[in-house]
């Protein structure tokens, strides 16, 4: 869908909030001060609400001014343990690897968990992280078994996972662009069992989404939906975006990140230009602001009056990073990324003390349905992490 843009909003993007941040290496050191500050007070508040009601297990976001934890089948619930490998692992510090095995250790169950596609975000942002850094054999367990799990969703007929099981009177086999993050999940069971069973279910759902999910100009539509008879495509549109022929920017992020982790699995050369392609679409959208944090759909009219998605931002540029070690514009690709950090970090990081301890604020989570705007999400702030911890190199 082509968008039809006048200079006077041209105009107002480049002059927006957050104006231009200047190219220049992002100072990780400095960056964590704050951020390892806001953690310890996360982590403070939500072990005292767990203390009180033990059915929660992890922070989501703020609601009404107040923190919002969830149950371990929440598809958030992996993150924090996640950011507390991270900050063990960015820090060095000890005292971070008590709490990363205590919240990881809360999500146990969820390896059984067939009900939703979900598990590479609840249980490889956490069980996947303490692995790569402790090599406990344990955690390798519960990686292999929620792939297990995860695969079960997966219909051969029309080649791809199915997303959700709820509202069965909208759809019949719904895919959305977000279960591409999902595959990093079967590809690491498939190195840790040699079980190539995982490696090509992953492979034909990157496949089947690089032929369905996708415009001409590589962005994204967010659900597909399947017939799981036949394989063929019923409908295509949105249930977050702004509407059907939209490009819902957390999707395009997801895209992005998915199809770079793609080809760092196949080296698949496809994966790599569609990863390429994305990043294109993304980076010179007209309705991009200057500082390169996205409004939360790049199709709605009220831009620039419309809320930014800072979680589209962090993800976006922890894709970019590693997207930048593989394609030959890497330079252009590290120097973006750089810039998009800088701007989380010069303007939409949390005041000290504030937002119950969460790193990032303006973020937008669901705003047809009038949830999580412009507020604090977990997710934000585990991708900030991991692009803080990859702007040092790395995948």
């Amino acid at each position: 869908m082509k968008l039809k843009i006048n200079l006077t909003l041209v105009t107002l993007l480049c002059l927006s909030a957050g104006s231009t941040v200047n190219a220049q290496n992002v100072n990780v050191a400095k960056a964590l001060i704050p951020a390892e500050k806001q953690v310890e007070i996360l982590l403070k508040n939500s072990v005292k609400v767990i203390a009180s009601e033990p059915k929660y297990i992890a922070p989501r976001t703020l609601e009404n001014n107040q923190l919002k934890l969830v149950i371990g089948k929440d598809w958030t619930s992996g993150f924090f343990s996640g950011m507390l490998w991270y900050m063990y692992e960015l820090t060095k510090d000890p005292k971070w690897l008590e709490p990363a095995k205590e919240f990881t250790q809360k999500l146990a169950p969820q390896q059984f968990n067939t009900g939703t596609h979900d598990l590479g975000f609840m249980i490889y942002c956490s069980y996947g992280n303490g692995y790569r850094l402790t090599n406990d054999t344990s955690y390798k367990s519960v990686i292999i078994q929620a792939a297990k799990s995860l695969s079960k969703r997966f219909n051969p007929v029309a080649g791809v996972i199915r997303s959700w099981d709820h509202n069965a009177d909208k759809w019949q086999f719904p895919v959305i662009i977000d279960n591409m993050m999902n595959l990093e999940l079967l590809f690491e069971a498939t190195k840790l069992t040699g079980d190539s069973s995982f490696y090509k279910i992953a492979v034909s759902h990157a496949n089947t989404t690089l032929k369905n999910h996708f415009r001409e100009d590589y962005s994204s539509f967010h659900v597909v939906d399947y017939d799981p008879a036949t394989g063929a495509v019923k409908w295509k549109g949105t249930a977050q975006g702004y509407s059907d022929p939209s490009a819902w920017a957390r999707g395009q992020a997801w895209a992005l990140y998915g199809y770079t982790l793609c080809y760092r699995e196949t080296k698949d050369i496809a994966y790599l230009k569609q990863a390429e392609g994305i990043a294109k679409f993304i980076l010179s959208n007209p309705t991009l602001p200057a500082d390169k944090v996205p409004y939360w759909d790049y199709n709605d009219p009220q831009i620039p009056n419309s809320p930014r998605d800072a979680s589209a931002a962090a993800i976006t540029a922890s894709g970019l990073y590693e997207l930048s070690g593989y394609s030959k514009e890497g330079k252009s690709y590290r120097k973006t990324a750089d810039q998009i950090l800088n701007s989380l970090i010069k303007n939409y990081t949390s005041n000290a003390g504030t937002n119950d301890g969460f790193i990032l604020a303006h973020s937008t989570g669901h705003k047809p349905a009038k949830s999580e705007i412009d507020v604090p999400i977990i997710y934000a702030d585990y991708y900030y992490l991991e692009a803080l911890k990859r702007s040092k190199g790395g995948k």
